[in-house]
């Protein structure tokens, strides 16, 4: 019998691969259809919890159109800040659906940031304005970067307006990703100022469990669409209320976190992205709507991205072989 060997990919591996927005965007598109088409199997994360607001998560799923099929061991420490560490890190193992051996080990960092942009670019997609050309974000870390630059692939974005609980956080994000995107980078003072008024926004803060929510009411102008990523902890209830059309990425997991805590002012929503991709059920219907998805991050995701990676990566001899 030959050796078995698996190809291990490092975070400069990763990147190396030069996987482009663009492609990840278009994979999680291709990935929501088949899901809404019940074509997928993903299992809700379970997790464990070392410390007040940090997780540890396993994230299995499997997509059989892509021949992805895999787990995800993803960590969120939102303490790591102080201690200059990223707030995600995680590891991927890729498995060959037909013999269930793995073929791939890969950091899961960069595929956590750019993956998590480009599901709100096909949300935004089908949510959002076709017109859209206004971007609030708050908080100008990972997720505020990888956010605007996947919409700029979707939108042609005129204006940014960004919020940071550390004002220097913001000014120098203001000032990368005006050189990197070419469009103009505002740094506001207050959470309102990131919201009101502008066509798209984001929200990306720390995932907290008991959260003092920012976003009021009556900040989300009519026609706009937000998402926010840090589940409930900056909208508040009424704010969530308000949406003509609340969606999420994947109902049965929105439900499960129900059930450990999470999401207790948060009404139901009418759609996941699977359905509204795949056309079962409607995407944004008037100018007017306000429409909010509530991207919780999925290994099917996760999945849609390692497989490119994987295969552009055996295709350029990128990564080191180790045996099994």
């Amino acid at each position: 019998m030959s050796e078995q060997t698996v190809l291990y990919l490092s975070r400069g591996d990763v990147e190396a691969v030069g996987l482009s927005m663009a492609e990840i965007i278009e994979a999680l598109e291709a990935m929501f259809l088949v899901k809404g088409r019940g074509e997928v199997e993903m299992p809700p994360k379970p997790g464990i919890h070392p410390r007040k607001d940090a997780f540890i998560h396993a994230m299995p799923a499997y997509i059989s159109s892509m021949g992805a099929a895999g787990i995800k061991w993803v960590s969120g420490y939102p303490s790591n800040v102080e201690r200059d560490l990223p707030y995600i890190s995680g590891l991927l193992m890729l498995n060959d659906p037909d013999t269930g051996i793995p073929i791939a080990v890969m950091d899961a960092t960069w595929i956590t940031a750019m993956r998590t942009g480009a599901a709100t670019a096909v949300a935004a997609k089908y949510l959002a304005r076709r017109d859209s050309s206004t971007l609030g974000i708050i908080a100008c870390g990972v997720q505020g970067r990888s956010n605007l630059e996947a919409l700029s692939r979707v939108f042609d974005l005129k204006q940014v307006k960004a919020f940071d609980v550390a004002p220097e956080v913001a000014e120098r994000y203001a000032v990368e990703m005006g050189e990197k995107f070419g469009v103009e980078v505002e740094v506001v003072e207050h959470p309102r100022d990131a919201v009101a008024g502008l066509d798209l926004v984001v929200t990306s803060g720390p995932i907290l469990r008991n959260p003092s929510p920012t976003i009021e009411a009556g900040w989300l102008s009519p026609g706009a669409f937000a998402c926010p990523l840090d589940f409930d902890s900056y909208w508040k209830g009424e704010a969530l209320r308000e949406a003509d059309r609340l969606a999420t990425d994947d109902a049965a997991q929105l439900q499960y976190y129900r059930t450990v805590g999470f999401f207790r002012d948060t009404p139901e929503p009418y759609a996941d992205l699977g359905e509204i991709v795949s056309g079962a059920k409607p995407g944004r219907m008037s100018a007017e709507e306000r429409a909010i998805s509530i991207n919780l991050g999925l290994a099917l995701d996760d999945m849609a991205t390692a497989i490119l990676l994987y295969r552009k990566a055996k295709e350029g001899g990128i990564g080191t072989e180790l045996p099994l």
